[in-house]
């Protein structure tokens, strides 16, 4: 009973991080928003100093490995482009199937590892998958929003330089 509540949770959980990620895409992105997620996630690494929730470090490992394969489809699906004078995230029609897609794997993976792990260490295996996932997708936002905003200034700098030559021209000499 009280795993069928979770999992209503966790998919309400999704919904509202869908809501977010779209109502966010409206606005221009910053470095601080993409980096802030994986430094407030990384409060949670505080629950491993409750000793029932330490999973060994290979689970540690393995945890973080299929979160790194996670994250290639959210970094595939992740990409930046300039509107209105400012950098925004792309729009991607595949996002929601994806984030539903990664929820049905985990409550799948749940519901069959549950039979092999304590409830514990399989809530800090599940937090390190988690963990394992956003960092490398953050990493990379991170990455290829530099990429667009060093194209952004220099194409405003080149506008600029434009700009001010048509607006200055040179005397010429009689």
């Amino acid at each position: 009973m009280i795993g069928i509540f979770l999992s209503i949770v966790a998919v309400m959980m999704a919904l509202l991080a869908l809501f977010i990620r779209m109502k966010a895409m409206k606005k221009p992105a910053t470095v601080r928003k993409i980096m802030i997620p994986p430094l407030a996630m990384s409060t949670g690494f505080l629950m491993f100093l409750y000793p029932p929730v330490r999973p060994s470090a290979l689970e540690l490992i393995e945890a973080f490995s299929v979160g790194l394969l996670f994250s290639i489809l959210l970094i595939k699906l992740s990409s930046f482009e300039i509107r209105d004078n400012n950098i925004y995230m792309k729009r991607s029609k595949a996002f929601p199937f994806i984030l539903f897609g990664l929820l049905a794997v985990r409550l799948l993976a749940k519901t069959i590892l549950g039979i092999h792990f304590e409830y514990e260490v399989l809530a800090g295996m599940f937090f390190v998958l988690a963990f394992g996932m956003i960092l490398p997708w953050r990493l990379a936002m991170l990455y290829k929003f530099k990429q667009v905003e060093k194209e952004f200034k220099l194409k405003q700098n080149s506008n600029a330089n434009w700009n001010f030559q048509s607006e200055n021209p040179t005397p010429r000499e009689s």
